[in-house]
C-alpha cells in the first residue's frame, strides 16, 4: 500500500527536520520526504495540513493487563487504546499474572501482539522470579525471544546485593534497567502525598522520601556496575537533584515522568462523588477522588515545577504515560481501598502539548524527542526516525483541535483518569505502524 501525507509539519529529531513536507510512505518504509510529491498512483492521500507529522510515540512504562484477568484490559483493547494516542511501540511491564519472568511468557504477549496486527509491543521482564526480590531470572533466555529491558514493576528490590548482581548481569547482556523506585519498607499503607491534603483527610501518606532513598542507592549501585539505569515515573524534587548530580559525574542514567505528575498536584484532588448502586449509595470515608490516586502519588507545585524544569533542560529524558487501566468498580471506592492507576495512552498527547508546548516549556521537536526519539535510543530500538528508507512508524498529530477530554471516547478498558473534562488542544489524527494505518 502507498500513502502520501501532505502539507505536514514534519519533525524529526534524528535529522533535526522541521519543515513542511511531503512524505510518501510504500510498502512498511518511508520512501520519500520532499515538497509536492504527486498523488498519481497512490492508494491514500491524507492531508496533514495544521499538524505536526512526527515519529510514532514510543511508552516506556504501560500495563496491558495480560497475562491476567481481562476485567482491567487485554493486549488487543490496550494496543487500540495505544494507537489512538499515536503509540507505535510500547513497552509491557511484567506484573501481570502470572509475572512474565521467563522466556515463554515473554513469546506469550509477544505472539498475542503480532497476533493483533497492530502496533508493536516489546514484553520488559521481571528481575527477579515471580517479582519476589529473591532469585535473578534468566535473563539471557529472555533476551533471547526479543526482551529490551527488565524491571521489577511497581516495587524496588529490598535486597542490595541482588540489585547490584542484577544490574551487573544486565551490563554484560547490554539490556537497560527500569527502575521503579519505591521503598516498600516505608510508608508501607500510604496513598497520598504527604502534605495537608493528606492531614486533612486523614489519608496514610506516601512521602517522598519513598522515592528518593531508593534512587539515591540504585544511582550508586548503578554507578559501580557500570550499567544502564533508567528512573521510571520521577516525582520529586530530589529525584531531579540526584539526576543532575548523577549526570555530571558520568553515571549511564536516564529519566521519564508522566503527564500526571508535570501537571497535577495533590491540590488538585476533586471531592469524591461516589455512584449509586442499585440505588443504594456506596460508603466511603473519604471525600478524595480516587481517579487522582496513583503511584508515585500526585506531589506538591514544588515538585511539579522542577520536573518541568528537568523537562525542559533535558535532565529528565522520557514521558511516559504508566499506562494503568482499573476498572469502574475497582476506583468506585474510598481512596484508601482503591487500587493506584491512571490510564494515559489517550491523553498523554494532549496533555504534553498543551501544557508544555503550548506554554513554551518545549518546542514541538523536543516533544518528539522526549515522546519517540529519545525512548527508541534508551533501549536501543531502530525507531523514532522516520527518515527516507526507515520504517514507517508516524503519527499526525492536529494542533489546531480544541475539545475537552472524554473519556467515553477511550478504547482503552480502564477510564480511570483525573483530565475528565480537562480544555486541551491538539489530537491525533492518524497513526501508521509498519506502513499500515491502525488509527484514523
Amino acid at each position: 500500500m502507498t500513502i502520501l501525507i501532505k502539507n505536514g509539519r514534519v519533525i524529526n529529531p534524528a535529522t533535526n527536520l522541521d519543515e513542511i513536507k511531503d512524505v510518501l510512505i510504500i510498502g512498511e518504509k518511508v520512501e520519500k520526504i520532499a515538497n509536492n510529491i504527486d498523488e498519481n498512483g497512490v492508494d491514500k492521500v491524507i492531508d496533514a495540513t495544521d499538524c505536526l507529522v512526527m515519529p510514532g510515540f514510543i511508552d516506556m512504562n504501560s500495563n496491558l493487563r495480560d497475562p491476567g484477568p481481562e476485567e482491567d484490559g487485554t493486549i488487543m483493547t490496550e494496543m487500540a487504546a495505544a494507537a489512538h494516542g499515536g503509540y507505535t511501540t510500547v513497552l509491557a511491564m511484567p506484573n501481570t499474572h502470572p509475572v512474565v519472568d521467563n522466556p515463554d511468557a515473554v513469546n506469550y504477549v509477544h505472539n498475542k501482539a503480532k497476533a493483533g496486527n497492530c502496533i508493536n509491543v516489546l514484553q520488559v521482564g521481571a528481575l527477579t522470579k515471580g517479582e519476589k526480590g529473591e532469585e535473578l531470572c534468566d535473563f539471557e533466555g529472555m533476551k533471547k525471544v526479543g526482551v529490551k529491558a527488565l524491571c521489577e514493576a511497581g516495587k524496588s528490590i529490598r535486597d542490595t546485593n541482588i540489585f547490584y548482581n542484577a544490574l551487573k548481569k544486565a551490563k554484560d547482556l547490554d539490556l537497560v534497567v527500569l527502575d521503579h523506585c519505591q521503598d516498600t519498607y516505608l510508608d508501607q499503607d500510604g496513598v497520598m502525598n504527604d502534605d495537608e491534603n493528606a492531614k486533612n483527610m486523614d489519608m496514610p501518606v506516601l512521602s517522598n522520601t519513598v522515592e528518593d532513598v531508593i534512587i539515591a542507592r540504585d544511582l550508586m549501585l548503578a554507578h559501580k556496575a557500570n550499567a544502564k539505569l533508567h528512573l521510571c515515573h520521577c516525582s520529586t524534587h530530589g529525584s531531579v537533584k540526584m539526576l543532575e548530580i548523577a549526570k555530571e559525574i558520568g553515571i549511564d542514567v536516564t529519566a521519564e515522568v508522566t503527564p500526571h505528575h508535570f501537571t497535577l498536584t495533590s491540590d488538585d484532588i476533586k471531592e469524591f462523588i461516589p455512584i449509586p448502586e442499585n440505588g443504594i449509595m456506596i460508603p466511603h470515608d473519604t471525600d478524595a477522588d480516587t481517579a487522582f490516586k496513583v503511584n508515585p502519588p500526585l506531589r506538591t507545585q514544588k515538585d511539579k515545577e522542577e520536573l518541568i524544569k528537568a523537562l525542559k533542560e533535558g535532565t529528565i529524558d522520557v514521558i511516559a504515560t504508566n499506562h494503568e487501566p482499573r476498572t469502574f468498580d475497582e476506583k468506585n471506592t474510598s481512596m484508601r481501598y482503591a487500587p493506584f492507576g491512571i490510564v494515559g495512552f489517550e491523553t498523554t498527547a494532549a496533555i504534553t502539548y498543551t501544557e508544555l508546548v503550548l506554554k513554551d516549556v518545549l518546542t514541538p521537536m523536543q516533544m518528539a524527542e522526549k515522546l519517540s526519539y529519545n525512548p527508541a535510543k534508551i533501549i536501543g530500538i531502530d525507531k523514532g526516525d522516520i527518515s527516507e528508507g526507515k520504517t514507517a512508524d508516524v503519527v499526525i498529530f492536529d494542533t489546531s483541535h480544541q475539545y475537552k477530554i472524554d473519556k467515553n471516547t477511550f478504547l482503552s478498558k480502564g477510564k480511570n483518569t483525573p483530565f475528565q473534562g480537562r480544555e486541551v488542544t491538539g489530537s491525533v489524527k492518524t497513526t501508521i505502524c509498519g506502513g499500515k494505518v491502525v488509527f484514523e
